[in-house]
């Protein structure tokens, strides 16, 4: 199995189905790229065991991913993610946590806390920015801009679990604390009457709300891990940040009915810009 073939492959994948990510990633040196779409390719590859209907063991299968991580590559995603892992050096246990949360969600569907959706985000947000950490490159010691990484990884996510209300709520799945939801009087119930009937309610939208500014809180803690990155990577990562982040502007009742996105003119906005910034960057390194 060729090498180059199998991080194209990769990048299909991360095409097809990451579109923001996938934006951002294009701002990158083309050397450090290829490493991105397998992280993803991987990443996608246990979302799909865990998400699509129809699969019979998905506990099993998620078993079977992990132990493959082990073995020699049999395939495409395998083989550049091990090329990966092995040329940046990446920690077994990031892989082994996120595959932890991934088989939380075949039997939780609902967390009762910030803290609790926190250790499930350890696995499935956290560990994706200490994965991209050596990938990037920083300026600074590497520890010390890991948790500014894991912090922007809890950022996107907590962004996705906003968008994705009424998705996951077909899913029989609800990532937004209880707690914070009984404060504004707040139940499953009535969110899937929001979403069967397409009405919004003022209770939905104000704990909605209030989640946006949390997350907001999470994504000012990140951003000073921006500055630590090398400058060569500092637009594709500015670039997410402010992409993702424009996601929760558009965060109100409706999520639970519809899909909402940035729109393209303002992805196209804030990636030119970043463009000119990441040519430089490499023109100066």
């Amino acid at each position: 199995m060729n090498l180059d073939a199998a991080y194209a492959s990769c990048r299909r994948i991360n095409a097809r189905y990451g579109r923001t990510f996938f934006l951002a990633t294009s701002l990158l040196r083309p050397d450090q790229r290829p490493a991105v779409h397998a992280l993803y390719a991987f990443a996608r590859w246990a979302d799909e065991i865990v998400d699509e209907a129809g699969r019979e063991d998905r506990a099993g299968e998620l078993d079977r991913l992990e132990r493959l991580l082990d073995k020699e590559p049999s395939n495409a995603v395998l083989l550049a993610l091990a090329d990966t892992m092995r040329r940046y050096e990446l920690p077994r246990e990031l892989f082994t946590d996120f595959l932890a949360s991934m088989r939380m969600d075949l039997h939780v569907t609902s967390y009762a806390s910030m803290d609790e959706l926190g250790r499930y985000m350890h696995g499935s947000a956290e560990v994706i920015g200490l994965q991209m950490v050596p990938v990037l490159g920083t300026v600074v010691p590497r520890a010390e801009a890991e948790p500014y990484a894991a912090r922007l990884g809890v950022a996107f996510q907590l962004t996705n679990f906003l968008r994705d209300v009424g998705e996951d709520l077909d899913r029989g799945r609800v990532y937004l604390p209880q707690d914070v939801l009984d404060a504004f009087g707040v139940d499953r119930e009535l969110l899937e009457w929001c979403r069967r009937v397409r009405r919004p309610d003022a209770r939905v939208r104000r704990a909605l709300a209030h989640l946006v500014a949390c997350a907001h809180d999470v994504y000012r803690d990140a951003e000073p891990g921006i500055g630590m990155l090398e400058p060569a990577s500092r637009p594709c990562m500015r670039t997410a940040f402010t992409v993702y982040r424009d996601i929760l502007e558009l965060v109100s009742c409706d999520v639970l009915w519809r899909r909402v996105a940035v729109p393209s003119g303002r992805r196209l906005a804030v990636a030119v810009p970043g463009a000119g910034r990441a040519l430089l960057a490499r023109w100066v390194r």
